[in-house]
């Protein structure tokens, strides 16, 4: 007895100054040479996510990352050969094909906005439907399958995508989780969430809440819809005034003595100055004039 004691006061008293005997910020030296890449990782990984949901919402959700990636390359290398092959500066191919670069995903991600911009009406038609087939005694997952026939058009492909898999599976969550991956809208995200929540915890409050979101939904397009169509004309006209200098360096330097000029140190000095502010201009254009686009909290 005494030696059962013993060892349970040495194990007590291990115990108590394992604190101090290994603390924690004493790390592995595999752990160490592993934190400094983490950061980057991380980065890495939320890049390709934000990515490849744009990918969703443009259309392109068959799309891989990499595809991207080697389609941007080599329209990089084709503007650039081509823009030196017309007008020899180099500053301007190095230009062209840092534009050829990123122009498909400034298509990707345009067209992404623009499929939002568009969803942003439909939605208030996809609740509708849903409180008129709640409101007709249908169960939760049948009254979405209804959304699928009689839902609008643009939206009737994901849940044709849902009704499929339901009646395959009958997993009601995990269809709903295959479904907002597959929408890839925080409008929809609010939507099937409350749906989830409503299944799981029950409740005679869903109707009223579906009616309050159809009526957030359409004041919400309402008032984007006029501060977007106000903007367009000041958008335009800073998109042109940020083209109109390089169509008139275009020109200026398909004659030889101007390119000449362009290819000194000074002549790319001024390009790479101009392509700086050029640059700025065009993102701070942006940045003051788009409206808060709502994130998705539930993915």
């Amino acid at each position: 007895m005494a030696l059962v004691l013993g060892l349970l006061l040495g194990v007590g008293l291990l115990c108590a100054a394992s604190p101090l005997l290994w603390p924690r910020t004493a790390v592995s030296d595999a752990v160490r040479r592993r934190s400094p890449l983490s950061p980057v990782a991380s980065s890495i990984t939320a890049v390709t996510t934000a990515l490849q949901t744009r990918l969703v919402q443009a259309g392109l959700g068959r799309v891989s990352i990499a595809a991207v990636i080697s389609v941007s390359v080599l329209l990089a290398l084709a503007a650039a050969a081509l823009c030196a092959a017309l007008v020899p500066v180099l500053a301007l191919a190095l230009a062209a094909g840092v534009i050829g670069l990123v122009l498909p995903t400034a298509v990707i991600l345009w067209r992404a906005r623009a499929s939002r911009r568009a969803a942003r009406v439909v939605w208030p038609d996809v609740v509708d439907h849903l409180l008129s087939a709640i409101r007709s005694g249908l169960a939760l997952p049948d009254s979405v399958v209804t959304l699928a026939h009689s839902g609008p058009i643009p939206t009737r492909e994901a849940f044709r995508d849902f009704e499929t898999e339901y009646r395959a599976t009958g997993n009601f969550a995990s269809c709903l989780d295959r479904l907002k991956n597959r929408l890839a809208d925080p409008v929809a995200d609010r939507i099937i969430e409350t749906l989830r929540m409503s299944r799981d915890v029950g409740g005679q409050e869903l109707p009223t809440v579906l009616r309050n979101l159809a009526a957030y939904l359409r004041e919400d397009a309402a008032v984007r819809a006029e501060i977007e169509a106000r903007q367009s004309w000041t958008v335009n006209a800073a998109r042109l005034g940020v083209a109109a200098p390089w169509i008139v360096l275009v020109l200026l330097a398909s004659r030889p003595e101007a390119a000449a000029a362009y290819n000194t140190l000074a002549g790319t000095a001024v390009i790479v100055a101009g392509a700086c502010l050029s640059a700025i201009a065009y993102w701070l254009m942006l940045v003051v004039g788009r409206l808060p686009e709502e994130r998705r909290w539930f993915q």
